[in-house]
């Protein structure tokens, strides 16, 4: 989980009932067709690639900035890292890439527990901005390495300020965190399989994830979610993977989320082996259509 709104979600109850009927009942409707089988072919529909001048900060058509750290307590997972809409946490470098810098922080602002947030860092957003329903989503990124560091690239439902969380449905594209060092992760998140029991699966490497780039993307159709990693698939989920009680609520928009957290619940807090400034380079971020 990477830290969201309370659920807001109202309870809505509905019942109907039929009279009885002297006459025949009608034939049956006939089965409907088949939805066509998934065509495995995909036109770009949008795409951030990051070829601004250096010190440009993300296009403020496509993306809107998450800010703070005690303002969202801790983000609902303990981290150490304020967020800011400052070029130094996140700006493109002029040569094709956005960069997602945290660093040790010059006046940060307050963290959950009461003291100054030790880091600084960019948590961006296309919520009201860019969206899917279904498609392919992908990103090009090198991550970081380190203990206590944990970027990510994931999705929430549109509907979040309404439903809240985890009925709006969140799909973790690529979490990584550097006590693992070799392995990245992919998990959904929704109402009885949230935080902790998220349905995830990890994906490995053979040697450390970060230092090179790799495309992480998500396939997402009717009733199921696939995800990749540099082309190969290493997890899917249907409505059927769900735990009993569970609710499926992935038939719907959603928006892109990229940051870069420091410390926290699951990767911990950073150690003196730690390098700052830890930055995230995401070459692109696309979004297909299924032809």
């Amino acid at each position: 989980m990477r830290g969201l709104l309370p659920a807001l979600a109202a309870v809505l109850t509905a019942c109907g009932g039929g009279g009885g009927s002297a006459t025949a009942a009608p034939a049956p409707a006939p089965a409907p067709a088949p939805a066509p089988a998934p065509s495995g072919s995909w036109t770009l529909v949008w795409s951030d690639e990051f070829n601004d001048a250096a010190g440009t900060l993300p296009n403020p058509a496509n993306w809107s900035y998450d800010l703070g750290n005690a303002e969202a307590s801790g983000w609902g997972n303990h981290e150490l890292e304020y967020y800011t809409s400052s070029a130094r946490n996140a700006q493109t470098d002029g040569n094709g890439h956005l960069v997602i810098t945290a660093d040790k922080a010059v006046n940060p602002g307050p963290c959950w527990n009461g003291s100054p947030c030790g880091y600084t860092s960019a948590r961006i957003h296309t919520n009201g901005k860019v969206g899917f329903t279904y498609g392919k989503v992908e990103a090009r990124m090198k991550l970081p390495a380190g203990q206590g560091i944990w970027p990510a690239f994931w999705a929430l439902g549109a509907d979040l300020a309404s439903v809240g969380w985890p009925a709006s449905g969140e799909l973790d594209i690529m979490e990584f965190v550097g006590k693992t060092p070799n392995t990245v992760y992919g998990t959904a998140h929704g109402p009885g399989y949230s935080g902790a029991n998220g349905i995830g699966k990890p994906y490995g490497f053979s040697g450390p994830v970060a230092g090179d780039f790799h495309t992480y993307t998500l396939i997402k159709r009717p009733n199921e979610v696939i995800w990749l990693v540099d082309g190969a698939q290493y997890h899917r989920i249907t409505p059927t993977s769900l735990p009993a009680g569970g609710s499926w609520v992935f038939e719907k928009p959603m928006f892109i989320i990229l940051n870069l957290a420091i410390g926290g619940d699951w990767p911990g807090s950073p150690d003196a082996a730690t390098v700052f400034p830890a930055q995230m380079q995401v070459d692109w971020v696309r979004v297909y259509k299924e032809n």
